[in-house]
This record gives C-alpha cells, structure tokens and sequence, in this order.
C-alpha cells in the first residue's frame, strides 16, 4: 500500500517558508470544496482546510510563485501527529506533505507546469516562469487536467 493524496484546490494565505538548518521548508493551507444538494434540493458547498507544508528546492519554489488565492494540484503524503500542548491536552494534526505541484491558474506561476521535489524553477526569458527538470524528475509524467464529479464549479465564491 502507498500513502498518496491528491488535493486541488485554493491558496488560503501566502506560505510561510522558513530555513530548518540546512533545509528549507514551505507551509500553507489549501481549501478544497464539494458542492452538492441536500435532500430538499437545495445548493450546498463544504469547504475543508488542509495543512501543506513542503521541503527544499519545492519549498523555495512555492515560496516564489504561490500566493493566497492561487490554484493548485498537490500530490503528497498524508501524516498524523499528536503532541502535548502547554496546557497538557493531547492536541492531534493532519498534514500533507507535498512531492508535486501543478500550477492551475497561471497567475505569477509556473504557467501550469508540473513541479516536484526534483524541479528547480527558473527564470524564462520572456519575464514568465518556466521550469527545469531534474533527470531523476524526467520519467514523471505531467498532472492530468481536473475531473469534476456531476458538481458545478463556480470559482466566485472562494471561502476566503
């Protein structure tokens, strides 16, 4: 069995990266919603909040090109942990750790193009943003486009 999520969805506010010694990590929250009708018929929408955070040369990628409000496809891993908090209360998380991004909107991205753990992002010469390949990335294959399942999407109604 492999641990493997796949989330699209919308920036929740610009990713805090910071340097964890020799490494750098990204963290941010991703909004997924569902739309779908009750039983009387009548529109609904549930919006869940996901926890990202991702390393190294990915992080340094995501802090350059994603901002609150940008689309995405994350593909990554998903971690439980439990801690004590100051107070004493066992307090238990969920986050995704991110292998890959595909950029969805084109604003100040990599214009869609895939980027994982083993992309560097660089600088085209037209101004836009491009992406550079690693070897050991060139055997993945690039996102397929969103399905959506019998539901409307209206990105005018952002939950945030």
């Amino acid at each position: 069995m492999k641990n493997k999520v796949n989330l699209i969805g919308y920036v929740g506010k610009d990713p805090e990266v910071k340097q964890a010694g020799s490494s750098t990590v990204a963290k941010f929250t991703l909004a997924t919603s569902e739309k779908f009708k009750d039983k009387e018929g009548n529109k609904q929408e549930k919006t869940q909040w996901h926890n990202l955070e991702c390393w190294g040369k990915l992080a340094e990628t995501v802090g350059k090109f994603v901002k609150k409000g940008s689309k995405i496809d994350v593909e990554g891993k998903i971690e439980y942990d439990e801690y004590t908090n100051k107070e004493g209360v066992k307090v238990k998380t969920t986050k995704i750790t991110v292998r890959d991004i595909v950029f969805l909107d084109g604003k100040n991205t990599a214009a869609s193009a895939p980027v994982s753990e083993n992309t560097t992002a660089a600088p085209a010469t037209n101004g836009a943003s491009a992406t550079k390949k690693t070897a050991s990335s060139t055997a993945k294959q690039q996102a397929p486009a969103p399905v959506t399942a019998e539901t409307e999407e209206d990105d005018t109604d952002l939950p945030f």
